[in-house]
Parts: C-alpha cells; structure tokens; sequence
C-alpha cells in the first residue's frame, strides 16, 4: 500500500490526510476547526458538520491521490452512544463541560478505584464515565434509548462501514471503564447499566471492512478500500516507535494536550492528583504516562502575539529571561496536569514582558513542565519528540537540560499522529523507522546560547520556585 488517508479528529482542528507509506510523507492535507456547539442539551461536537467535512475531503484528496485504505485517529475523553438505528442516542459531548463538576460527588461514590484502572479523577468530562453517569443523570430514559457504546475513533469507522466497535487504546484513556492490567471491562460499566452495550472489542489494527457501497460513490474511492479500526491520538504517535524501537524510551506527543509515555522505564507510584495515568498502547499493555495542556497553555500565553522567529531573537534577549530569571509558573490550564490548583504567576510584571521574552519564558515553562511529567512516570532512556514543539529550539534545548536526556525528533515529526495512524494499514513486518537528531537545534540558536550553566541555574531556580508552591 502507498495512500493511506488518515482522519485525525483532535480537540483543535478535524484534519484529512493522505500519507504516503513508502516514504513516510504527507502528501496532501485539508483542515477544518474543531468548534463545539453550545446550544442544548450540553456543549457538544458538530458530528454532523465534521462527517461532511470528511467526506468532501476524502473526495477531494483522492482525485490526486488515490486512497487505498483510510485510518482514524481522535483525541481521547469522548464516548458515543448510538441508537438501534446507528443514530446517535445523544449528542457527543465535549468534555471541557463544566457542570459535570456538580454531579462530582454522586459520581465519585460509583468510579472504581485508582489502582485498579490508572484513571485519575479528573475535572469536568475528562473522565468519560462521569460523562454517561451525568448523561443518565439528567435523562433517565436514555439507558434505554442505548443500543451500542463506541469509543470515538471507532464511531467514525462505524460510519464508514456498519461496524460498530471499542478499542483498547480509548478505553484506557482516563475513562474508569477499563482495567489496563486486567485486560477487562471495571464494574462500572454494570453500574452504569451499559455492560452489554458495549460495542465488540477490536484491536487498533483491525479491518472492519470495506466502504459502505454510497459512500464510495459519493467520494469516488475504490468500493474495496479497507477501513482500519482506528487509534487514540496520542498512541497513534506512539505506535512506530513500539513497532521499531528496543526500550528504555519515552515519547513525548505534543499538541493541544502535551502527553508524556515511558517505555521500559524505572517502576514509579503513579500520582493520580498530579494527572500522571495509565495509557494503554496499540498492543494492549499498560504504560504510564503524564498529561499536560502544553499546547493550549501556549496559546493562551501568547495571545495572538506574532511569534518572534527563533532566527530573529537577539542574545541580550535570551540574556534578560536568564539573568532577570523571568519565569512563568504553573498553571495556566490548571483543571488537569500536574499542577491543578495552582494559579499560574509571572516573576516579574506581565506588562514588562516583550513578545521575545515571552516567547523565551513559556517556552522554557513547557519544557521544564514536560521534563517532570517525565521524571513523575519513571522514564529513562532517549527522549523522542513528536508533534508542533519540535519546530521549538528553544524548548528542545531546556528539555534535554531539564530531563538530562538525549533529545531525538522524527522525520515527518509535525505529523507523527498521522504517520502513526497510517502504520495501522501496514502489514510488512520490515518496517524502518528511524528518529533523527533535530540536525540543525545548535546552528539554530547557537547565537543565543551563553553556556549550559546558565539554563541549568534557570531550571533549578524554576523547580525551586515551583516545589516551594506545592508546600
């Protein structure tokens, strides 16, 4: 197989890609924002506006370059619940819900325990079970209404093949339904009256068929395309290192959540207040992992300020965040990660800051935020960086500092959801996938860089700083 179309459904943006397998390459993509309806019964996703939006990509993409199995990968903290008729029994709800906080208590009486699921207690719909809990809370009559619960990358295979299915890699995403050790369903999926509704267990990799006849006639594909199962995002990244790599390693996916995994690494206590969990990978087995909303946290600290290109900094710009030690303290989303609760602050008045230090100072933040969501979960080994930070210098350097640790990125990095997802498609069991040394991180800000004392004295005084808050 060469074209694989991958739709990748995150928390930003709804994208359509065709990757080309052979070379492990995008060859062409299309995107669309991910905004969530307000209007009644609770804040939802448009699934109606994003099934068009797929199919008019796919049609659109396959006139150049032809598809021949397509891919799906979502972001995590989403269930579906479908009607017999395969409509939906509810809207899909965007877990960023606030007032699935007050029905907090009744539903943390019911949730399994920590040590049985991974699945830390989080705020507002992060946990789906407490999304089907206040679901059922509110509408007593849709458990029955209820023929089928899918995970979400599954839903979207379900509209393109009849199938319905659940797959481990959702389920082991701080839901409460699944026991990663056990390989099982928890009892809360009895409580909640949903034990068999549950849609038929599937692995990532799974066929679940060809293209129903109309939507092969609507986007012009070939009726035979083969449809994968499909893959949480953030495992989907994961995927081609566990395919190719020996461990001790860890992956670090960044996006809207910043996700840390550790392979092979030292057996730590997992702490469920500090959003440290365990994920489940493509293959079943549990890995602990640590989350954090990097990528929202630095648009939220920007601002719609242009971005200084690492280029164009100048050294006394650096030399000012270093020697004033500028810092920005966590947290800036502070509902999930390891730093809930905490307000976030600036060492020095925010009015002070020029967009150059701002840069510098949040960059730094979410790299020595990212080096102790690392040291939380017991990795060792090399650090291997997907997603949008790896376009970050700036963030690579005080990360290898903090995390003492060799940084590698991958070729096609910015789209390692997608390369990770299109892998499902592939059967060969000589698959060749190597990390590379960003090749350019030193020339890049070589101008700027004093000597490594510097960012070590600036690491240890943020972690001073931020230890000194925890008390």
């Amino acid at each position: 197989m060469r074209n694989i179309g991958v739709i990748d459904i995150g928390k930003t943006h709804v994208k359509v890609t065709v990757i080309d397998l052979q070379h492990w390459q995008e060859r062409a993509s299309l995107k669309q924002q991910n905004i969530a309806l307000t209007r009644p019964p609770y804040p939802h996703f448009d699934s109606e506006a994003h099934w068009q939006f797929i199919l008019d990509s796919l049609r659109q993409l396959n006139q150049h370059y032809p598809i021949e199995a397509i891919s799906i990968t979502t972001h995590g903290a989403s269930i579906v619940l479908l009607q017999k008729d395969g409509s939906l029994a509810a809207p899909i709800m965007d877990y960023e819900f606030s007032d699935l906080d007050n029905a907090a208590a009744a539903y943390d009486a019911i949730r399994p325990n920590f040590n049985m699921t991974g699945s830390p207690r989080l705020k507002l719909g992060l946990n789906v079970g407490a999304q089907i809990f206040w679901q059922f809370q509110q509408d007593p009559s849709l458990v029955t209404k209820v023929d089928k619960v899918l995970t979400y990358p599954q839903y979207w295979a379900f509209r393109l093949t009849g199938k319905p299915a659940t797959e481990v890699t959702s389920l082991g995403c701080h839901t409460d339904l699944w026991e990663p050790r056990e390989h099982r369903y928890t009892d809360l999926v009895k409580t909640l009256g949903i034990a068999n509704k549950m849609a038929p267990l599937h692995r990532a990799m799974d066929s679940m068929g060809p293209l129903l006849p109309p939507l092969a006639k609507r986007t012009g594909l070939n009726p035979k395309v083969n449809i994968l199962c499909g893959i949480h995002d953030s495992n989907a990244s994961l995927y081609p290192h566990l395919l190719t790599r020996e461990p001790p390693f860890s992956v670090i996916s960044t996006g809207t959540w910043v996700i840390a995994f550790a392979i092979g690494g030292h057996i730590t206590p997992l702490d469920p207040k500090r959003d440290t969990l365990m994920n489940v990978h493509a293959f079943g087995d549990p890995v602990p992992s640590a989350r954090f909303m990097g990528g929202r946290e630095f648009e939220q600290v920007m601002d719609g300020i242009a971005l200084p290109a690492v280029t164009s900094l100048q050294k006394q710009d650096l030399d000012k965040v270093l020697d004033e030690n500028i810092m920005l303290l966590p947290a800036i989303e502070h509902h999930s990660g390891p730093y809930q609760g905490m307000p976030a602050n600036w060492t020095v008045p925010e009015t002070a800051l020029t967009a150059s230090s701002r840069f510098i100072a949040v960059s730094f933040y979410l790299a020595l935020v990212s080096a102790n969501c690392l040291k939380m979960i017991g990795a060792k080994g090399p650090i291997i960086l997907e997603g949008p930070f790896v376009a970050n210098s700036l963030y690579i350097k005080m990360l290898a500092i903090a995390a003492n640790s060799p940084i590698e990125v991958t070729q096609g990095a910015a789209m390692g959801t997608s390369i990770g997802a299109a892998l499902l498609a592939e059967t060969s069991a000589n698959i060749t996938f190597q990390p590379q040394q960003k090749p350019d991180l030193e020339t890049e800000i070589s101008h700027l860089l004093p000597n490594n004392q510097s960012l070590h004295a600036y690491a240890n005084t943020w972690q001073k700083a931020v230890v000194d808050r925890l008390k």
